[in-house]
């Protein structure tokens, strides 16, 4: 045998002693790749799941503390200041005018957020700049008639299907809007897998649909609430 196949056969039975099947030392290169891999896969996972809500909304503050339960107790239910026109159009959040049947320029308390309002709307006349939670998509028609004024008793939804009981809160909690589209949080729900346990807890075409299946058989139809 030539010393250039001496050295062939000797490369080539060293060569397989190196990569032997089923050799321990692979077997644990194997292994600690593995749990490396499961290991940077879980803290992504829980970065992503922690930190992500907070990178995709930013909180607003309203522009004063609004006490709910104060207010409902003062002045009665949820229509007493979110009622229904004449002409049937809801309107929404009060404005000042509205207010101002009850409040004056002196306040009525003894309170900052009282003092703030005085000062800063009503004696300026000046609307107060809420920040709208339940505000839609410009694309998206709502009509509160058509919910709260049903025919029968499946048209006629509380208010609490929808918004939760915010009547009985006596702070106005952060506004959160996404940063990529700049709706409301609750759209979404606070959920980032949009899972909700309340019919409340948020206020996608889906629940919209998954209710109108309920009470009326069908999903309703696309120009019923898309401009």
């Amino acid at each position: 045998m030539s010393e250039i196949e001496n050295k062939a056969e000797n490369g080539s039975m060293d060569g397989a002693g190196e990569c032997t099947a089923g050799d321990p030392k692979d077997d644990k290169g194997l292994g600690l790749g593995v749990i490396f891999f499961m290991g940077a896969f879980l803290i992504c996972f829980l970065s992503g799941w922690l930190l992500f809500p907070k990178l995709l909304y930013s909180k607003k503050e309203q522009p004063f503390n609004f006490d709910h339960a104060l207010h409902t107790g003062e002045a009665g239910d949820c229509e007493s200041c979110h009622f229904l026109r004449e002409d049937g159009t809801f309107s929404g959040i009060p404005n000042l005018e509205s207010c101002m049947e009850c409040h004056t320029d002196e306040p009525m308390g003894e309170t900052e957020d009282e003092a703030v309002f005085c000062e800063e709307y009503v004696a300026k006349e000046k609307e107060v700049p809420w920040l709208v939670y339940a505000r839609q998509p410009d694309c998206v028609y709502f009509s509160h008639a058509a919910h709260i004024m049903g025919e029968n008793a499946k048209g006629k939804i509380d208010c609490i299907t929808c918004h939760g009981h915010i009547g009985e809160s006596t702070t106005s909690r952060p506004y959160e809007e996404n940063r990529i589209t700049g709706y409301s949080r609750d759209i979404w729900g606070k959920n980032i897998w949009g899972i909700k346990k309340n019919s409340w807890d948020r206020m996608k075409m889906d629940d919209c649909a998954e209710c109108h299946v309920e009470m009326d058989g069908h999903k309703g139809y696309c120009f019923q609430c898309h401009k």
